[in-house]
């Protein structure tokens, strides 16, 4: 069906749903083409490729909600899907705060936003498969490889489209592309596992599998010999990919429903210092070509440009509707989550950075869980390179990291000049005072 059509559709139910009791009705849909290949040791262990259909609608009855999903996309089968809901909606409990967003003009140019490539609808599947293949016999070529976990191609065209009884009624396309590999080196039971993979919504952005296998290639072999350091405090600079994940954390403690369920240390911190003065951090849904970038949100909301934290001061959570009602504020137009969130780029070389440390941890990875952000404590597995004098001394494994976010926020001394936006949570290399490293 085409977007023109599944549109039409989203606001034929809307419609449906107003005339048989609901006060207020949202209908979202989406359609795409998927296309993914995993291959191991030049086989291929996984080859899919399909079309998918999805609408997901919610209505209100007087503050009652309810929410209903299909696949099938036959009117027949989505007017009694309404039916039903607005029935089930009658029976919840009323929530003065519950319902639709108001209506917000869309202003954003869509083109402008370029996340849409036709090029990747005319790439066959031969090209794909062969793009895995190459980058894993690369990495396998290497004789320090002992073992390749995989490695895999994926193309998304997708199709977004929402229609809601307020008015609303977009719609915008986006493309995806993605490549990675997964390898495994070291000697006897000292083994290590690292891999690297991009992603982009443009196919000549995308980096080539010589790219690909020499960024995995040097993140594997550089923790071969990997062994224990004492446990001490001291300063740890995090590589980019390390950035991100922290950022990630972050997100969850400046959402607007953590915040409202005082599940967050930053719950009723806006307008305080909570980090050094080289912190600002913004989410831009409108950043062109981001892997996050869209000109709305699952409301309907038009994404923005909205900065969390400036040089240290917390300006803003990041909210959908009902969050921003209940904390009294304005929805930040994520509802769909983290647009393209980051920490802005400093003037520091990642080189420079380094050579700031007497005696450090340069954290390349962590293991499993141990975030907590009501209290903003971190506690995880990790692995690294260390740092003696300003050079890469040698790689660290089995190690622990702990530290506090809010302490960390306070603690970051300098922040990279090399901010990319590889991936929807993403930042610099930067350097934290100190943290806890757990060893022997």
């Amino acid at each position: 069906m085409s977007t023109p059509a599944l549109l039409a559709l989203a606001e034929e139910l809307v419609a449906f749903g107003r005339k048989n009791g609901a006060s207020q009705a949202e209908v979202l849909v989406r359609q795409g083409t998927e296309f993914s290949v995993d291959v191991r040791e030049g086989e291929i262990e996984k080859l899919t490729e399909a079309d998918s259909n999805g609408l997901t609608l919610r209505v209100f009855v007087d503050g009652k909600m309810a929410r209903a999903s299909s696949s099938d996309l036959s009117g027949e089968t989505l007017h009694r899907l309404m039916a039903n809901a607005i029935d089930r909606a009658r029976l919840s409990s009323a929530d003065p705060l519950a319902g639709l967003p108001e209506k917000n003009p869309l202003a954003i140019d869509v083109a402008a936003l370029k996340i849409y490539d036709p090029a990747l609808l005319d790439m066959p599947p031969e090209k794909k498969i062969a793009a895995a293949r190459e980058t894993e016999a690369i990495c396998l070529a290497d004789k320090r490889i002992k073992k390749s976990f995989g490695a895999g191609y994926r193309t998304n065209v997708g199709a977004t489209l929402l229609a809601n009884s307020n008015g609303f009624s977009g719609s915008y396309t986006r493309t995806s592309c993605s490549c990675y590999v997964y390898l495994q080196a070291g000697e006897g039971s000292n083994l290590f596992d690292e891999g690297w993979g991009d992603e982009s919504p443009f196919l000549g952005r995308l980096e080539t599998p010589e790219e690909i296998a020499r960024k995995a290639l040097h993140r594997v072999t550089r923790l071969i010999g990997g062994r224990k350091v004492e446990t001490q405090n001291v300063p740890v600079v995090l590589e980019p990919p390390m950035t991100g994940s922290l950022l990630s954390f972050l997100f969850n403690c400046v959402n607007g429903n953590s915040i409202y369920l005082k599940q967050s240390f930053l719950a009723g911190k806006v307008g305080e210092q909570v980090g050094n003065e080289l912190v600002t951090i913004i989410d831009d849904g409108t950043l062109p070509e981001g892997i996050g970038t869209k000109p709305f949100d699952a409301e309907g909301v038009p994404t923005q440009k909205t900065v969390v934290m400036e040089k240290g001061i917390l300006r803003s959570y990041l909210m959908d509707t009902y969050a921003a009602r209940k904390l009294g504020m304005k929805s930040t137009g994520n509802a769909s989550g983290a647009n393209n969130l980051y920490l802005a780029a400093g003037t520091s070389t990642p080189d420079e950075i380094i050579k700031s440390v007497s005696k450090g941890l340069l954290l390349t990875g962590t293991i499993g869980f141990g975030l907590v952000p009501t209290t903003g404590d971190i506690s995880r597995g990790a692995f690294g390179l260390w740092i003696e004098n300003g050079e890469i001394a040698f790689p660290v494994s089995e190690i622990t990291i702990s530290g506090n976010l809010g302490q960390i926020l306070r603690g970051i001394q300098m922040v990279g000049n090399d901010l990319k936006f590889k991936d929807s949570i993403t930042g610099p290399t930067m350097k934290i005072a100190e943290m806890t490293v757990g060893g022997k």
